[in-house]
């Protein structure tokens, strides 16, 4: 009996939370990036370029395997499409701590005529909660995810918060 309410309580604390992402992407988003999943992104058949559309400081703590650097309050269009193949079908997919500043980066690459362009739903943070792993600089394995600050760390529940 024990173990059942020991499960009862994780999923309804992962469906509580789901809501509580969806509700804060709702209102901070405008939905004209698709969505990919953290769990679709991690398949090994899912070829994709990322793109890490946080601040230096941020990336620098952690963050995805073979993401490129784009940034978000200095993003330039012009030199992250010279980062990328001419190739305007690749697949991209743009991430930050949950998936409001990716929207932004991602919704100019399309802008731009790229036409395979996602968002990662729940950024970093939804990468880290389901255990998945984020490097240094130094491309080693790292628990530390910068958190942005309090308000937006409250949705990082593993590794260790850096702010």
């Amino acid at each position: 009996m024990k173990k059942i309410f020991i499960l009862f309580l994780l999923i309804t604390s992962t469906v509580s939370a789901q809501k509580k992402l969806d509700k804060l992407l709702n209102t901070w988003n405008t939905r004209n990036v698709p969505y990919i999943s953290v769990q679709t992104l991690a398949l090994p058949k899912t070829e994709a370029i990322l793109l890490d559309a946080r601040e230096p400081k941020e990336y620098e703590v952690s963050h995805l395997k073979d993401a490129i650097y784009v940034g978000y309050n200095k993003f330039k269009l012009k030199e992250t499409v010279a980062k990328l193949p001419k190739d305007k079908n690749a697949k991209i997919v743009v991430y930050c701590s949950l998936g409001v500043r990716s929207e932004t980066v991602a919704h100019k690459l399309i802008e731009a005529g790229y036409t395979n362009v996602y968002n990662l739903y729940g950024g970093i943070f939804k990468w880290k909660n389901n255990n998945f792993k984020v490097v240094d600089t130094l491309g080693n394995t790292t628990e530390k995810v910068h958190a942005f600050d309090k308000k937006w760390g409250k949705y990082l529940d593993k590794g260790k918060k850096v702010y």
